[in-house]
């Protein structure tokens, strides 16, 4: 068995062994989902170093060493799975998060402690489902998958004054988008399907990308269907994210959910769209990618904005991560929107930068909660007397939100406001700019109402993280924003490398829509840089004779 089918394997293993595990035993319970996350993690840091010494050159040899494996294959269902530099950025997140979320959990879960491991397994198998596979329908049925236990998890183990409506809310509005993006996914198996019997009339049907990219890299899906397919993609996975206006169940799931589950929700639930949209939406309709970034770039800024807004009025300090969250995935929708490699890139490791930060942040957050039961604001203060080592860690984890040089935040929002610049969103680059300043305005008060104000006696019995248990997980965290803050150059590098072919066929689109009424060609973002291949319509284009055509006709 291929290590990238271990880490989805290695966590449903471990759950299926916990249910014949006897429900007094936690501490084996416990251990035994540590050490599952400890050997994803080890495939995670050795997919990494793959990656790291041997390139993507690397990564795709040891992909197409793996096989396809029909599953269902009268209705073109295999399980397949690859991986690239993208991929090696969030299995390594997803590992880290998952570790670490688990060494939380085994001393802030005292209550049906079983059930809770089972359905954390099966939450981080998962996402691992949707960073790897490389068939829509695995993709979608392992979105699924992470999608009930949070729902579970939430509703079972979460703060009893909302969990119920927030597991409630969370699931419809992941369930509606992923049902909206499954329209999207339907539209592109049919029709690559029909490509697929224009050279063998007995061809069995895919859900395989690599059919699908190689439909759309022939010229076969029209330009009309690439905009209509896109829109449902784009909704779909963007209520994931959360986009703005669908992003209402990320907040309050933040705040209902139990602390590695917060951990898991913003760490890497969050990351699950951006990641589809990049590895299907991009590829799979890159004229309606070109046709309808522009929109994402301004709905991005409400994301930045309203979010951050908001994010200042609270006073439940979860509410606050919480809504920084959303205005946080504002930055990687710019990046995303610029369909640039340096702000693409940059959107991916903000992705990593962000789910590593978010989680240190849940976590802290969950360990003081867990005593004080109260997170309302000015309720708080001066916890930093009591807990000096979780203060420091929460100041830390501020800091890198708040894009302070040395995290690898500020590397990450860095490259994104390039990217947008770059390719003529001037305006929004500007504003993103000015969201960072919204960001520490909110993330500093915050740091400081609850940590650095007076004394308060209330609070006197209140315990520290103490010993290497408890305080390793933060400790790992706060090592990998300091690290890859410091020294970005090899993760950006991965990430580079897996980008570029994603993003090649949007720049190329973006050379060849014309405008209707005038004629002209909008040529804003394109990158004459990215290996000389710029598509202006003057030349045959290597995306077939159909769409050559089609654009003439125009």
């Amino acid at each position: 068995m291929d290590l990238l089918t271990l880490l989805v394997v290695v966590p449903l293993l471990a759950a299926g062994v916990l249910v014949f595990v006897p429900a007094k035993a936690e501490k084996a319970i416990r251990w035994t989902a540590i050490g599952a996350a400890t050997i994803t993690l080890g495939i995670g840091i050795w997919f990494f170093h793959l990656a790291l010494t041997g390139g993507e050159a690397a990564l795709t040899e040891y992909t197409a060493s793996l096989p396809r494996i029909p599953w269902v294959q009268s209705v073109g269902i295999t399980w397949a799975v690859g991986i690239d530099g993208m991929s090696v950025a969030m299995i390594l997140l997803n590992s880290l998060v998952l570790f670490t979320a688990c060494m939380v959990s085994a001393h802030a879960i005292q209550d049906r402690v079983k059930e809770y491991f089972i359905l954390f397994l099966a939450l981080g198998a998962g996402v691992y489902g949707v960073f790897i596979v490389k068939d829509m329908f695995f993709m979608y049925f392992a979105f699924e998958l992470a999608v009930v236990p949070m729902y579970l998890l939430i509703g079972c183990w979460g703060s009893p004054k909302d969990r119920e409506y927030a597991a409630m809310k969370l699931t419809l509005f992941l369930t509606a988008g992923a049902l909206v993006a499954l329209v999207g996914i339907l539209l592109l198996y049919f029709k690559t399907w029909d490509f697929l019997r224009l050279t063998d009339p007995n061809a069995m049907p895919s859900f395989h990308l690599d059919d699908v990219i190689a439909a759309a890299d022939s010229g076969y899906f029209s330009s009309a269907f690439q905009k209509k397919t896109f829109v449902f993609l784009f909704l779909g996975f963007g209520a994931i994210i959360p986009m703005w206006p669908l992003h209402t169940w990320s907040p309050i799931g933040h705040a209902a959910a139990p602390a590695a589950g917060s951990m898991m929700h913003a760490g890497v639930l969050m990351k699950l769209g951006s990641y589809a949209i990049l590895r299907v939406a991009f590829p799979a309709c890159p004229e309606g990618a070109a046709y309808w970034l522009p929109w994402v770039a301004t709905i991005a800024m409400a994301n930045i904005v309203y979010g951050g807004y908001v994010a200042m009025a609270q006073k439940d300090v979860k509410f606050v991560i919480g809504f920084s969250s959303s205005s946080h995935m504002g930055y990687t929708l710019l990046g995303i929107a610029s369909v640039t490699v340096m702000g693409v890139s940059g959107a991916v490791f903000l992705m990593f930068a962000h789910g590593v930060m978010t989680a240190l942040t849940f976590g802290l957050i969950g360990f003081f909660y867990d005593q004080t039961h109260d997170r309302y604001i000015p309720n708080l203060g001066g916890l930093a007397h009591q807990m000096p080592f979780v203060g420091t860690c929460f100041a830390l984890a501020t800091m890198a939100s708040a894009g302070v040089p040395g995290f690898a935040n500020f590397a990450s929002e860095l490259m994104v406001m390039l990217g947008a610049w770059e390719a003529g969103y001037k305006v929004q680059a500007v504003i993103a700019i000015f969201g960072v300043v919204i960001t520490a305005v909110y993330l500093l008060r915050a740091l400081a109402d609850v940590f650095f104000r007076a004394r308060k006696e209330r609070w006197d019995k209140l315990k520290d993280a103490r010993g290497p248990f408890q305080r390793s997980p933060f400790i790992l965290l706060i090592v990998v924003l300091l690290a890859f803050g410091m020294y970005p150059k090899p993760m950006i590098d991965i990430i580079k490398a897996g980008v570029e072919p994603i993003v090649r066929p949007v720049r190329r689109a973006q050379g060849h829509v014309v405008d209707r009424d005038t004629g002209a060609v909008d040529m804003r973002g394109v990158d004459s840089g990215l290996d000389g291949e710029i598509d202006t319509g003057n030349a045959p284009s290597e995306r077939g004779p159909r769409q050559q055509r089609r654009r003439e006709g125009r």
